[in-house]
């Protein structure tokens, strides 16, 4: 009856354990928030002032920060889409900025485990079972727990507790408790004994942290630029449908006033004919401009990560903003430009420190090249209590210190990573002198467009104007029949295309400015998603 009771008492201990620990009671622990809290944590220690406001690159399953965009994933009410409302819409659902924000959390998570590795790893193992053989019948338990810990000095500390308790049910074995306590202290004297060497992991993770909080804030401002660029150029084949509109419409007046004309026999019919066809060809390029607007706008809700069935325009007050604000040339040269943009583009920061990176793995090859000696100690204390007595049977402690000693006589693996890493040091320094290079060469080409692009837009706009002077003056000169039909339509023409062209240069202008000031690095991404310098 006994043993049977033993058995039983067992059994619900080991159930009691599986039901504590087991699937059921860990679920009571919230790995998430507890993993949310910790990588953003680190984020915020590597995020500095200077790279741009610390809002919205939280992952979509997270609790948003104060700052981040809150904007509906829909089309305003008014059927009219801002170009505020489009940045923070594209900021808050765009699959690629979404992509970048979770790249984000997934290098800080990675950074959380590479931390772990110094710190105290706790474990604990409990078995149990039942084993019978010709002779013994027994019934036990056995719990093991105890830490690991890696130090800067590379020392290595292992503890562990461990309890075994034994009920013999039949057999000449003696029931009891046995305990031991044991640590090992393992220290290296050579080889990985240094602080550099010992946590190059570590720093490693941290500074790929830090490079992915630039590369995010540096991917946010190209992100911001090609939006923007993208609403502009919807406005532009708007505009340039909006044109074609007008064309149709001047040249139905115009055809009304040379018909006029020709009925009264001041000028020929066949001049009418003339104007009619050319209207018709007026049209067809209005049904063009139609579709090519329709279809950028469709391609500008992928961007936006709305749905191509999503009705809604452009605000065109951005378009007419853009015409009546101060459109001018920065006030520094291109020499200066190069300059900040070598000291604040954060790719090229990134690169840089890369070359630290690999002169720090030089050094760490070097180390394994050396002799690895450890010194390592260890203290087991044991007891054992049987069954049959309320007091301490045996008692045993046990010392040892030794070392190890690895001499170097086969380093081949060792030598062929040591001269990688300096191979990899001379790869790290070109590709910097290559980004560099780069960078001088994106800021120049986008200091010559946006040069380009404003005598362009001062051309264009006086272009423009005397086009349109052109125009009424030769529809003047037609009602006095001192002018064909031919030089209006001419002229109509002109004023047309110096007026796609005018509103396309503004548009280049409005985004070579964008992509200078992305391009030398002081553009400032704003909490809204929008943008200053």
């Amino acid at each position: 009856m006994c043993n049977f009771y033993t058995r039983h008492i067992v059994v619900l201990m080991i159930c009691s354990l599986i039901v504590l620990y087991g699937p059921a009671g860990c679920t009571q622990h919230n790995y998430k928030n507890e993993a949310d809290e910790q990588v953003y944590k680190i984020i915020d220690q590597k995020w500095r002032d200077d790279f741009g406001t610390k809002a919205n690159y939280k992952v979509g399953d997270t609790e948003p920060s104060a700052g981040d965009i809150r904007i509906a994933k829909a089309v305003p009410a008014s059927g009219v889409l801002t170009l505020p409302q489009a940045v923070a819409i594209a900021t808050a659902y765009n699959r690629e900025y979404q992509t970048q924000k979770e790249e984000l959390y997934i290098k800080a998570l990675d950074l959380r485990l590479t931390r772990h590795d110094f710190e105290k790893q706790y474990f604990g193992v409990v078995t149990g079972g039942y084993n019978a053989d010709r002779n013994d019948e027994v019934v036990g338990i056995e719990a093991n727990f105890g830490f690991n810990q890696l130090l800067a000095q590379g020392t290595i500390i292992t503890t562990r507790v461990a309890l075994a308790w034994a009920d013999v049910l039949t057999g000449n074995m003696r029931s009891g408790l046995t305990s031991i306590l044991s640590a090992t202290i393992t220290q290296p004297l050579l080889r990985g004994s240094e602080r550099k060497v010992v946590l190059e992991n570590l720093t490693q993770a941290e500074r790929d942290t830090l490079y992915q909080v630039r590369a995010f804030n540096r991917f946010r401002q190209t992100f911001v630029v090609s939006v923007i660029s993208r609403y502009y150029g919807v406005l532009q084949l708007w505009d340039v449908m909006e044109s074609a509109q007008k064309n149709c419409d001047t040249l139905g007046l115009l055809i009304g006033k040379v018909e006029t004309l020709a009925n009264a026999g001041r000028i020929p019919k066949l001049e009418l004919e003339r104007v009619r066809q050319e209207k018709l060809r007026a049209y067809d390029e209005y049904i063009q401009a139609r579709k090519q607007y329709q279809q950028a706008l469709d391609e500008f809700k992928i961007t936006l990560s709305l749905p191509t069935n999503a009705e809604f325009q452009l605000d065109t007050k951005v378009l007419e903003a853009l015409k009546n604000s101060e459109m001018k040339m920065p006030n520094f040269s291109d020499t200066e430009a190069i300059e900040t943009a070598l000291l604040r583009r954060l790719d090229l920061v990134n690169v840089a420190d890369a070359v630290t990176d690999a002169e720090r793995k030089v050094y760490v090859a070097a180390d394994s090249l050396r002799a690895e000696l450890n010194l390592v100690g260890s203290a087991d204390a044991s007891s054992a209590r049987r069954a049959d007595r309320q007091t301490l049977n045996r008692t045993r402690e046990d010392y040892s210190l030794g070392f190890e000693l690895d001499l170097p006589l086969d380093r081949v693996p060792e030598q062929s990573v040591y001269r990688k890493a300096l191979l990899t040091l001379n790869q790290r320094q070109r590709e910097y002198e290559q980004a560099s290079d780069t960078v001088k060469l994106e800021v120049r080409n986008a200091y010559r467009d946006l040069t380009e692009a404003a005598q362009r837009y001062s051309v264009q706009t006086e272009a423009s104007e005397l086009a349109e002077k052109r125009y009424n003056n030769t529809l003047t000169l037609l009602q006095y029949g001192r002018a064909s039909s031919r030089r209006v339509l001419n002229a109509l023409e002109d004023m047309l295309d110096a007026r796609n062209n005018s509103t396309q240069a503004l548009v280049a202008f409005a985004v070579a400015s964008l992509n200078f000031y992305s391009d030398t690095g002081v553009l400032y991404v704003r909490p809204d998603g929008m943008w200053e310098r």
